[in-house]
């Protein structure tokens, strides 16, 4: 008998505490905390702004990145990004490989598309582009996310999930994937720099990777 075609693999959804619930809390808008692979922190995630600075307890106004996942939200954000193609280029590769945070110029407010906007001070997005591959399945119906470091104002993000559950409280749900994460190492939060519109990096907040900026012209 001739074969049949293969059919694509799906990616796997690993039986994490929580992982399961990530859909349904998203749908009804409230915020869930996710894990990184080490050495990142956990971060807190949202389909709106105002619910990850309420989740923060941090005012409701602050700006709050957005998790550049997919090619279709980051086409989107690209058009409104003021660098030349290259520069746009590296930027993505920044986000994406560098697994770094990115403050990238763009037009002005009132030509982006105005889910970007509560991202932007100051003529500059602030950008997310991390995704942990096990967390795909869980998030592939959320094109578009709000997300930031997992804590509370005046507290370290969580590098474990205990840690997020205390912070946080009963009330958040807590994606636990310690088990796939190294809890030996010391864990920081994503580097944030910022990207001139020469192209050239300035580190904004230390982190994970620091390495990126002195690597980078």
């Amino acid at each position: 008998m001739p074969s049949q075609p293969s059919q694509p693999s799906q990616p796997s959804q690993p039986d994490w505490p929580g992982l399961d619930r990530v859909p349904e809390t998203l749908r009804s808008g409230r915020a869930v905390v996710l894990p990184n692979p080490s050495p990142l922190t956990y971060v807190v995630a949202a389909t709106a702004p105002d619910v990850v600075n309420a989740a923060k307890q941090r005012p409701q106004t602050q700006e709050v990145a957005v998790w550049v996942r997919g090619d279709e939200v980051w086409d989107q954000v690209a058009e409104g990004i003021r660098l030349p193609a290259p520069d746009r280029a590296r930027a993505l590769d920044l986000l994406r490989n560098e697994l770094v945070t990115a403050l990238v110029p763009v037009h002005a407010p009132d030509v982006l598309p105005p889910w970007l906007r509560p991202a932007v001070r100051d003529g500059f997005a602030l950008l997310f582009g991390t995704l942990w591959e096990p967390l795909g399945p869980a998030l592939a119906q959320f094109p578009r996310l709000y997300v930031s470091s997992a804590n509370r104002t005046g507290s370290p993000p969580a590098p474990t999930a205990r840690d997020a559950s205390t912070m946080f409280g009963p009330d958040c749900l807590v994606v636990d994937g310690d088990t796939a994460r190294d809890l030996t190492v010391t864990h920081h939060a994503t580097t944030t720099v910022r990207v001139g519109a020469d192209g050239a990096l300035e580190l904004v907040r230390p982190g994970a990777t620091d390495e990126v900026v002195a690597r980078r012209p």
